[in-house]
């Protein structure tokens, strides 16, 4: 496992010979394990995460935005992650201000920016600005945590599910506001406008029809949700195809395909390890084959010599 100590790290991290910092960019559709991903890393390696999801930047609806919790962010100093007032309008200008603000922070304190998050657009227009001035300053390492289609929407309508057996339905209710403006504001998230019948009306109907009208809500955000990961999907793919984005991807279908231990091992091997191994090489300019298992995220012997 890479320490970190009270030394200066940037001599160590980042390639005193190179004239740009260093940025790891983590993407993938909504439910893959990005987040999962960027914690390993940020254990690994020293360094801050910053949110680019442009609905977990706001304040509130936890459950329904699916926030990564302070016991998973395990200390990991996390920015633009519930900062916004809820009814404030948060543009792709305004995620690209912010990170571009919160890069320059992270590596004063010497530690890795790691970008992770589903609003791909936003990466695109601050990766991509009209200048080209992010580019000039910044060299990029992309990792695209990826899921098969059919497992991944399998995998989402089950979390829908725990996210109401959470408190997802009483969450949501606290936002509703009959006048609300659903196009601004936290109120765009999957998981409010689909609420806003049953809120609406429930309260008027029999406990049978207000069951259906609960049960509609709920497989329409499961639908939303689907429709969004693949829309995240294709984005991706025009990044990676179109634009000539350099994407390493990490398969996680076989994850999702295993329970317990059993996925966290296939979790390890095919993602963390690999993930670990790629940002160890594009922060050391070493080169190095992926092992077969890493395991608990320890960084190769090569790699670990390069820090001292």
């Amino acid at each position: 496992m890479f320490h970190s100590s009270g030394h200066n790290h940037r001599m160590d991290v980042f390639n005193p010979r190179r004239q740009k910092e260093k940025v790891v960019i983590v993407m993938g559709a909504t439910g893959t394990g990005k987040s999962r991903l960027s914690i390993d890393l940020a254990t690994c390696f020293p360094a801050e995460i910053i949110n680019s999801d442009k609905m977990q930047v706001y304040e509130g609806l936890d459950i329904v935005t699916n926030k990564i919790t302070k016991e998973e962010q395990r200390g990991v100093p996390h920015h633009l992650l519930g900062i916004l007032d809820p009814n404030e309008d948060f543009t792709a200008r305004d995620f690209c201000d912010l990170t571009s603000l919160a890069i320059e922070s992270v590596l004063g304190r010497d530690r890795l920016p790691i970008i992770v998050g589903g609003s791909n657009s936003y990466i695109e227009a601050l990766v991509d600005d009209h200048d080209y001035k992010f580019r000039s300053k910044y060299e990029c390492c992309f990792l695209w945590v990826d899921v098969s289609v059919p497992v991944m929407h399998s995998f989402v309508s089950g979390r829908v599910d725990h996210m109401v057996q959470n408190g997802m339905v009483d969450e949501a209710r606290e936002f509703f506001d009959p006048n609300a403006d659903y196009m601004k504001g936290i109120r765009r998230a999957i998981g409010v406008p689909e609420f806003d019948k049953y809120f609406r009306y429930g309260p008027l109907l029999d406990e049978e029809t207000r069951a259906r009208l609960l049960q509609q809500a709920v497989d329409k955000i499961k639908d939303n949700t689907c429709k969004l990961a693949c829309r995240q999907l294709e984005k991706i793919h025009g990044l990676r195809n179109n634009k000539g984005w350099n994407l390493h991807p990490l398969d996680a279908t076989e994850v999702f395909r295993k329970r317990g231990k059993d996925a966290d091992e296939a979790w390890e091997k095919l993602v963390s390890g690999p993930g670990a191994m790629i940002v160890g090489q594009f922060l050391y300019n070493m080169t190095a084959e992926v092992p077969p298992h890493i395991g608990s995220l320890r960084v190769p012997a090569a790699l670990a010599a390069a820090t001292h």
